[in-house]
């Protein structure tokens, strides 16, 4: 059983209807008593990160969250989600996050593009797998996923899993142990976005 986490600030139907679609058993939870019920936990999210963490913090969703991840059971952070996962953003001020994996959050640096690019970063873009993960399973060494984000992460090598070109390279999707993120959305990626929560639901860690 997986649960998605609600804190008012993730498109939860479509994260549970894309669970559904691969037969997975999940349930919407916003109460923090009840995660530790559960056999993985689903952090979404969309929207900025100050107000994020404000919301988990309020409601003790933080702690509840952190508390799991203590105890050896998987968790996945989509977009938003992942980006939560680090200790620190820098988006409309800084923010304390997480703390879950090494790391920080910070915008897309139009300065270090090699051509000009739109921010948000939004649409189809290529993954490039950096190492054999449980989350990617069989998928190929690229493959295409779909992203919106103005921010990414930055952390050491180690916890990289993926990374994307846009204007340049940056992380997309990270593991830490049984913690595991990724920036675009697998629920709005078809095929290579279903197989991704598949193997999420399927791994024991």
């Amino acid at each position: 059983m997986v649960a998605v986490i609600d804190y008012n600030m993730g498109n939860l139907a479509s994260v549970q209807n894309a669970l559904k679609k691969i037969g997975a058993a999940c349930k919407i939870v916003s109460d923090p008593d009840e995660v530790k019920d559960f056999e993985r936990v689903l952090l979404p999210g969309v929207g900025a990160f100050g107000d994020a963490m404000e919301h988990l913090g309020s409601s003790g969703m933080d702690e509840a969250v952190c508390e799991f991840a203590k105890s050896g059971r998987p968790i996945l952070g989509i977009c938003l989600g992942m980006q939560l996962l680090f200790g620190k953003s820098s988006e409309f001020g800084e923010h304390e996050g997480l703390g879950l994996i090494p790391g920080e959050v910070v915008a897309f640096d139009p300065n270090l593009f090699e051509t000009p690019h739109k921010i948000p970063h939004m649409g189809w873009n290529e993954l490039f797998v950096q190492r054999d993960t449980p989350l990617f399973g069989s998928l190929p060494k690229e493959f295409y996923l779909y992203f919106v984000h103005s921010f990414h992460a930055v952390t050491p090598d180690e916890y990289v899993i993926g990374r994307t070109w846009y204007g340049y390279e940056f992380v997309s999707a990270v593991e830490n142990g049984n913690i595991f993120g990724i920036q675009p959305h697998p629920e709005k990626s078809h095929d290579n976005g279903l197989e991704i929560l598949k193997n999420f639901v399927e791994f024991k860690g």
